[in-house]
């Protein structure tokens, strides 16, 4: 019985550390001082938690494609703002205004996206207020 409790303790430790370290603040992984803006085209959607990502093909000055990382809210705060896993689908030309990610690798934090048609499909502002439940 104790050996039990013992495993179980464990377990639970083991697990509350997990969770706390797949989530990170903002400022700890981007910079906000380094904006960035992006046009590309969409290749892979993860609609997975903590926080949704896509994934986009640059075109850098000398002409290579960059693969970038974007990170967007959690899946729960995109559906209840109208996201679903086909807003973005693979080929979709897109605009991203977003923060560098601070180690200076191809990643950054989505802030908004336009789609070629100039509709604006994700806006980090409502998403803000979505959390703060404004």
């Amino acid at each position: 019985m104790r050996r039990s409790i013992y495993v179980l303790v464990v377990a639970f430790l083991l697990g509350a550390v997990v969770s706390t370290s797949a989530h990170h603040s903002f400022g700890a992984q981007y910079d906000a001082d380094k904006p960035i803006l992006l046009k590309g085209v969409v290749t892979r959607v993860d609609w997975t938690n903590p926080h949704a990502r896509f994934y986009i093909d640059v075109q850098d000055a000398s002409g290579n494609t960059i693969n970038w990382n974007m990170e967007l809210s959690s899946p729960n705060i995109l559906k209840r703002n109208g996201w679903g896993r086909d807003s973005l689908e693979i080929g979709d030309e897109v605009t991203v205004q977003g923060s560098m990610a601070r180690d200076d690798s191809k990643m950054a934090s989505a802030l908004v996206v336009t789609l070629a048609d100039g509709r604006r499909v994700f806006n980090r502002d409502d998403q803000s207020q979505a959390r703060r439940g404004c």
